[in-house]
C-alpha cells in the first residue's frame, strides 16, 4: 500500500472516534511513519496526557501519536483487517492522549471487543 493510502486510513480512524472526544483533541498531530524504532510497535504517543495539564501550563510544542505503517501491514491478513487494526491503534494512542495508562487502555480494548 502506499503511503498516500495509508494516511487516509489513519485519516478515516481518526473520523470514527466520537465527536466528543475529537473537539477536546488540541494542540496535536498524527504522524505515519513507515516503520517504529523497535520492532512490533504499532504506534506511540509522544506528550503531557491532557490530565495532567493545567490551565497555567505555558505554551508547549503540540503532542505527537505516530502510526507506523510497516507493523500493520505486516500483521494485517486482508484491507479490511488492516482498517480495522488502523482504528484500534488510533484509539488506543488517543486513549493515551486522554491519561489512560496502558493497563487502563488494555481493559478498555476489551471491553470494546466484547460488544
Amino acid at each position: 500500500m502506499s503511503p498516500a493510502e495509508f494516511d487516509t486510513l489513519v485519516e478515516r480512524a481518526l473520523k470514527k472516534i466520537p465527536a466528543r472526544f475529537r473537539k477536546r483533541l488540541r494542540n496535536i498531530v498524527f504522524v505515519v511513519e513507515p516503520e517504529p524504532p523497535r520492532p512490533n510497535l504499532l504506534g506511540l504517543y509522544h506528550g503531557r496526557p491532557l490530565t495532567n495539564r493545567s490551565v497555567y501550563d505555558s505554551f508547549h510544542l503540540p503532542d505527537q501519536i505516530t502510526i507506523y505503517q510497516g507493523p500493520h501491514e505486516r500483521i494485517a491478513k486482508s484491507r479490511a483487517e488492516l482498517e480495522k487494526l488502523v482504528e484500534e491503534t488510533v484509539w488506543h494512542e488517543v486513549a493515551h492522549y486522554f491519561g489512560m495508562d496502558e493497563q487502563r487502555v488494555r481493559r478498555a480494548e476489551r471491553r470494546r471487543r466484547a460488544r
